[in-house]
């Protein structure tokens, strides 16, 4: 199981599930434990969640860059 390539995936989930995302807010480890589908032991789930959270974090600054290229022309 490749870490990175789960971790993007439960980022994509949160990203396109509303009610996710707000679990994601309250609850960051329960999310992720319901998209995985299993538990994790609490030093390692911490661990996970610091991941997604960078993910969604690199995520969204991709997204506001390619809004800020929009205005001076290029497009993604």
């Amino acid at each position: 199981m490749d870490i990175m390539e789960k971790i993007g995936e439960i980022a994509n989930k949160i990203k396109g599930d509303k009610a996710l995302q707000e679990k994601f807010l309250k609850d960051p480890a329960g999310a992720v434990e319901s998209v995985l589908g299993i538990s994790i032991p609490k030093d390692q789930i911490e661990n996970v969640v610091s991941a997604v959270k960078a993910k969604l974090g690199a995520d969204k600054l991709g997204d506001a860059i390619g809004a800020i290229g929009g205005l001076f022309g290029k497009k993604n």
